[in-house]
Parts: structure tokens; sequence; C-alpha cells
């Protein structure tokens, strides 16, 4: 008789524990809320430094490639600066790479990855625009200020990862840069992570600016 009035306790114990259990794993399985991972006051100066490194990078362009230029320009017929499938094309045979930002789509959990992706790139493209040095000496001014931001923005990203614990043990170095040898090679390298720098900001604005949202 006493197995038989046991069971439904052990029972009830067991099914107790099945429950606690369930709901643990339940719980860190949950992704937190918006914005919930990143302060709110860092996403917002990222937001600012990320407007600014876009309105160089703009500067930037502009100065490579004017406005005015169309492919009959003197400059777009020698440079070749003027359609989009010679720059892809370029780019593979200059070997420019593109960081991934695969962590920072809208719905990024945790948001900490996208960090990483993000500091990630904004060093590389450090690493990209010193393989640029010596591009022509009326580009220095935009390019020591694009450099200078990008810096400052991806040393904003290093001290958070810090804080949050999240940053590599061994801060990144630097990988293979592609060689420009030629005038032609750096203007068209400029022109090719100039764009691929705006392009690559935009991702990642979007992403930040969802995780800001209450």
């Amino acid at each position: 008789a006493k197995p038989a009035a046991q069971s439904p306790m052990k029972l009830t114990a067991l099914q107790l524990l099945l429950w606690q259990s369930a709901l643990w794993l339940v719980q860190e399985a949950s992704p937190p809320g918006p914005g919930s991972s990143l302060p709110q006051s860092f996403l917002l100066k990222c937001l600012e430094q990320m407007r600014k490194v876009q309105a160089d990078g703009t500067a930037l362009q502009e100065r490579l490639v004017p406005p005015t230029q169309h492919p009959s320009c003197p400059q777009c017929a020698t440079y070749k600066l003027c359609h989009p499938e010679e720059l892809v094309l370029l780019g593979h045979a200059l070997g420019i790479p593109q960081p991934p930002l695969s962590s920072c789509s809208l719905n990024s959990v945790p948001q900490t990855g996208c960090l990483r992706q993000l500091h990630g790139g904004l060093f590389l493209y450090q690493g990209l625009l010193q393989a640029l040095a010596g591009v022509s000496p009326e580009l220095a001014p935009a390019l020591d200020t694009l450099q200078l931001d990008i810096s400052d923005f991806a040393v904003n990203i290093w001290q958070q990862m810090e804080e949050l614990g999240v940053a590599p043990a061994v801060p990144p170095t630097q990988g293979t840069m592609p060689t420009f040898t030629s005038a032609f090679q750096r203007r068209a390298g400029g022109v090719l992570v100039a764009s691929d720098l705006q392009s690559f900001l935009e991702l990642a604005y979007r992403a930040l600016r969802s995780f800001a949202k209450p």
C-alpha cells in the first residue's frame, strides 16, 4: 500500500521539476526586448558618429568623381569611373574586400554581434583608406578627415564592447591590404572604397536606428 500511496506524490514532484526546467529554458531562449542589450545613449552617439562618417564619405566621393562627370567626359573616359559594372569588375581585380554585416539585421539578437561586425568593418576601412594614401594632394584633407572620424567611431564601439564584456581578448590586426601601384588604381580604388563604405554604413545605420527605438 505504501508504494501505491507514494506514486502520486513522486509523480507530482516530477511534474513540478519538469515544469521548472521548462520555464528556465524558455527564459534562457527568450530574446531581449528592443534596445535592451545596448544603452540608448551609446546608440544615439553611434548614429551621430555614423552620420558624420557618411557626410565625410560623400565629400570624398564628390572629389573623386564630380557630380557633373558623365560618360562623355574625358576624365570618365580615361579612368572609367562612371559605370557601375566597370567598378565591380575593377574591385574584384584590385582585391578590395567587403566586410560582412549579417549580424546587423533589424531583428538581430543579441545586438552585440552587430557591434563586433560593425567594429570589424570600420577597422577594415581604416586599412583600406591608409592604402589609398597618396591618391592625390587635393584629396588628402578629405581622406584624413574620413580616417579620423572612422577611428573615433571604432574606438567608441570598442569601448562599449569592453564595458559589456564582449570585446575580443586580442585586438584585431589588419590583414593584407590591396596594393595600388598606379594613379589610376588609387583613384579607382578610392571610388570603390568610398562607395562600399557608404553601403556598409547605410545597412548599419538602419539596424542601429531600430535598436534605438523605445
